[in-house]
C-alpha cells in the first residue's frame, strides 16, 4: 500500500530576486544565482505556521509556459514534504497564470520531480520560448536533465 504524505500548510510570501535570503539558500544548495534579479522572474519565501522560512521558489512564464526554478528547502528540512507542497502551490500559480506546461532543469533533483509528474525530455523538446530563457541559455550547463509535465487549471 502506497505511503499517504501529508503536505504541510505553508504561506507563499512573493519577494524579490534580490532578497538575500533566497540567494543564500541557493548558494548553500548549490544553485545558480546568477540572473535572480532579472526581470520576468517570481520568486516567494514559502513560512510555516509559525512564520519561519522553510524554503524558496520561483518561476518564470515564457510564453504559455512555465520555467520552474530555484525550488530549495534547506537540508535540515528536507523529507518533510516542504519541497512537495512548494511546487504544488507554484503549479497551481503558474497553471493559473495560463501556462498549460512546466518545464525544468536540474541537476541533482530529477527523482524528486519525477515523483511528482515530471519526466525526462530532450533538449530539442524544449518549446522555442522556454529555450530562449537565461535559465536554459546560458546558467544551467548543458548536462542538467531537462523536465516537463502538462498542467492543469
Amino acid at each position: 500500500m502506497p505511503e499517504v504524505m501529508v503536505l504541510p500548510e505553508l504561506t507563499a510570501q512573493p519577494i524579490p530576486g534580490t532578497d538575500p535570503g533566497l540567494a543564500a539558500a541557493l548558494s548553500a544548495a548549490h544553485l545558480p544565482v546568477e540572473d535572480l534579479a532579472d526581470p520576468g522572474r517570481s520568486f516567494f519565501a514559502f513560512s510555516d505556521a509559525s512564520g519561519a522560512i522553510c524554503g524558496y521558489g520561483g518561476y518564470e512564464l515564457p510564453g504559455d509556459h512555465a520555467l520552474i526554478r530555484s525550488l530549495v528547502v534547506p537540508e535540515t528540512g528536507r523529507g518533510q514534504g516542504v519541497g512537495s507542497a512548494m511546487l504544488a502551490a507554484l503549479l497551481d500559480k503558474v497553471a493559473a497564470a495560463g501556462a498549460r506546461e512546466a518545464w525544468l532543469f536540474t541537476k541533482h533533483a530529477a527523482p524528486f520531480f519525477g515523483h511528482r509528474g515530471f519526466r525526462a525530455r530532450a533538449r530539442y523538446e524544449v518549446p522555442p520560448p522556454v529555450l530562449a530563457t537565461k535559465q536554459a541559455s546560458s546558467v544551467c550547463p548543458i548536462t542538467a536533465v531537462v523536465m516537463s509535465r502538462p498542467l492543469t487549471a
